[in-house]
Formats: structure tokens, C-alpha cells, sequence
């Protein structure tokens, strides 16, 4: 059977107790292990049991094929149910997983953890069609369900958090579970003995504030604001920042302005361009993104970006101070979205 998206939590947490087989698949393998790690905890509550967990691979799959059967025949030592992990499976088990299905032995669940699997083919086609086992895609968590999964995990902890730190938070994570949890319990050991969380806390843990003060500066010169990206230049550099990470910055920050107005030249609208960005644009700079991308053509965005990479080899190849490099060519670069130049 194919298990929807959003019943795939639930699925996990108390599967049917028909069910015999489990292939757990997708690009996400943070989200992959947590749902097997969870569908085996739906019979065996202690994952570290030696008589009720069995471990196996692909690798020992494919050199020793009756391996499976033996231990999904085996009875517990202790009673109840077992469970029978493999894990990085790919298509070449595809044969002995048929062969399995058609007469499962015992009563053990086995939960297979793959990769990204292709539609319609090979083992994620094998357990979508039986009707005794099940598959689970595990893609990237959407923005709604990083909400859900912030918000649970600090729940959990006793913890609230405001709704611009929530935002910031998911903002920060989203490319896999298991990286994503981690960030969080970072968070709610640094908020212990607190009610809620801020913005201010999401920073702290979760922020690098040497790279937000590059990506500061990135937008000060794309907005043509001298004032303020002279300060931030200030603290960069006190921050002892490297020069050649903030001209490195900006590059990347201009050509994703270019890939931008690229898009817009092909009949999308602004709105539209910015939301295929990734990673996406934060939301506490998509204003001043959305403005500098109106604010710059194609041509221009080309000639600022051949004065960074100018910069770059610059600060590498003469004694030139870097800093000092760095700075004129941000001050120049800002100038032009003031039309000055």
C-alpha cells in the first residue's frame, strides 16, 4: 500500500497490525530514520534490545539471501512481537524482497530505510502493490510542517515560542529531520528554565551572526545604502570576518539577483522568481531582495558581479589589503544602485 504524506506520522507511530513489511524511502534520511525508528518502536519500545531488534544491510542481504526469512522466523526469547531492520536497501533487493512477500515467515515486522526511489520501478513499485506490506516517502518538510515541528519539539520541552522567532526558526532548517532536530534540542537546552522563546534565542543558537552581517552587507550595497553598510563593514571586520568570505557573499547574493531578473525576462513575475530561489530568500531580507531586484537590470547586475570576482583575484594575487578591497568594491557597487556610476 502507498502511505499519503500526511498520514505518514501517524502510519508510523501504529501501523496495522496485518502489516508484515515496511520501506521506508526518500531523499530526506534524517525523516527516513526517524519513521523506521518509529514503526519499530510500535513493537519493540527499546530499540537497543538485543533478543527483539535484528540489524541487517544490503551488503548481507545480497551475500547470505535466506538471512531475512531466518530472522523474520525467529521467535522472541522474551515474548512479543520482532523487528527486523535493513537498512540502505536499494533496487537490487528487489528480487529477494518478492520472494519474501509471498509467504512472509513469523511475525515480525521488517522495516526496510532506502534513498530517493524511482517511481514505478523496482523495490518502491514491490511494496506500493502488496497488500501485506507498505511504503513511506520521506521528502523535505514543507514550511507548514516545519511549523508543526518546531512547535512540538519545544511543546515537549514545556516551551513556547513567539511567532517572528518561530519564523526564523523554520527559515533556518527544513533540508533534513534528523539535522532539524538536532538544531532543536540545541535550541531548548539554550532556552531551559524559560517559558518561551524569542527571536533573540533562534540567533544565538541557530544563527551565524559573522554570515548575517555578510549577507547585511550584500544587501547594503545592492540598495545603495552607504551608511549602513559602512557599519557593517566596521563590524565584520571586528569581527575578524574574512574579506574574501564577504566578497564570496555578495557574488553569490548578485547572482541570485541575476537568476532572478533572468526569469522576470522570461515573462515569470517577481514574486514567482523569488520563491524558486534555494535556498529561499529569509524572510526578514525579502523585502530589501524584492526591491533590489527591481531596483537592478540584468547588464548592471553583470558588471557588479565582474568587479567582485575583479576583487577576489585582487585580494589573492597583490598586497593590496583585503579588507580594503573588499570595501571600495562594495562602496562602488552600492553607488551603482544609487545610479551614480
Amino acid at each position: 500500500m502507498i502511505v499519503a504524506p500526511r498520514d505518514a506520522d501517524r502510519f508510523a507511530a501504529a501501523p496495522p497490525k496485518t502489516l508484515r513489511a515496511v520501506l521506508v524511502f526518500g531523499p530526506d534520511a534524517g525523516l527516513v530514520q526517524e519513521r523506521a525508528e518509529k514503526l519499530m518502536k510500535s513493537v519493540v519500545p527499546d530499540l537497543t534490545d538485543p533478543f527483539n531488534i535484528s540489524e541487517l544491510s544490503e551488503a548481507m542481504l545480497t551475500a547470505d539471501p535466506a538471512r531475512l526469512a531466518d530472522e523474520a522466523a525467529a521467535i522472541s526469547m522474551m515474548g512479543g512481537r520482532r523487528a527486523i531492520r535493513v537498512r540502505g536497501a536499494g533496487n537490487g533487493l528487489t528480487t529477494l524482497f518478492e520472494s519474501f512477500l509471498e509467504g512472509v515467515p513469523g511475525d515480525a515486522l521488517v522495516v526496510v530505510e532506502a534513498g530517493d526511489l524511482s517511481k514505478g520501478t523496482g523495490l518502491r513499485k514491490l511494496f506500493e502493490d502488496d497488500d501485506s506490506a507498505a511504503a513511506i516517502a520521506c521528502y523535505a518538510d514543507t514550511a507548514r510542517s516545519l511549523e508543526d515541528l518546531v512547535r512540538d519539539a519545544l511543546r515537549a520541552e514545556g516551551l513556547a515560542i513567539a511567532p517572528d522567532a518561530l519564523a526564523d526558526a523554520v527559515s533556518r532548517l527544513g533540508s533534513d529531520r534528523g539535522v532539524s532536530r538536532r538544531e532543536l534540542e540545541k535550541l531548548a537546552l539554550y532556552c531551559r528554565d524559560q517559558k518561551s522563546v524569542s527571536l533573540d534565542d533562534v540567533r544565538a543558537v541557530m544563527g551565524d551572526e559573522a554570515e548575517a552581517r555578510a549577507e547585511e552587507a550584500s544587501d547594503a550595497a545592492g540598495g545603495g545604502d552607504f551608511a549602513r553598510l559602512d557599519l557593517t563593514l566596521e563590524r565584520l571586520w571586528t569581527a575578524d570576518m574574512s574579506a574574501v568570505a564577504v566578497i564570496r557573499g555578495a557574488m553569490g547574493h548578485f547572482q541570485r539577483l541575476a537568476l532572478v531578473r533572468e526569469n522576470i525576462a522570461r515573462g515569470e513575475n517577481l514574486d514567482s522568481a523569488m520563491k524558486r530561489l534555494r535556498p529561499p530568500v529569509h524572510f526578514l531580507r525579502s523585502d530589501s531582495f524584492k526591491m533590489q531586484a527591481q531596483r537592478w537590470s540584468g547588464e548592471k547586475l553583470n558588471e557588479a558581479l565582474d568587479m567582485l570576482l575583479e576583487a577576489e583575484t585582487l585580494s589573492k594575487t597583490t598586497g593590496v589589503p583585503d579588507e580594503a578591497v573588499c570595501g571600495r568594491t562594495l562602496m562602488n557597487i552600492a553607488a551603482m544602485a544609487k545610479g551614480r556610476m
